[in-house]
């Protein structure tokens, strides 16, 4: 008795699909989350350039 449910169990294959959505989607965040971390120091250090040399262009007008 124990051993049919044992064969069953071990056939049964119906959560294999879920669990390969889920990698497919674990595996879309991390590419996700990876390239907003490599683009996101760049487009920092973008718009941090662009305040500092805006500030200073309008600090040299008003002096």
């Amino acid at each position: 008795m124990v051993a049919v449910y044992l064969r069953a169990f071990i056939e049964d294959e119906t959560g294999a699909t879920a669990i390969e959505y889920g990698l497919v989607a674990m595996l879309t965040c991390l590419g996700i989350i990876g390239s907003f971390t490599l683009v996101g120091d760049a487009l920092v250090g973008l718009f941090d350039n662009g305040a500092a040399d805006i500030m200073a262009e309008q600090t040299a007008k008003i002096d």
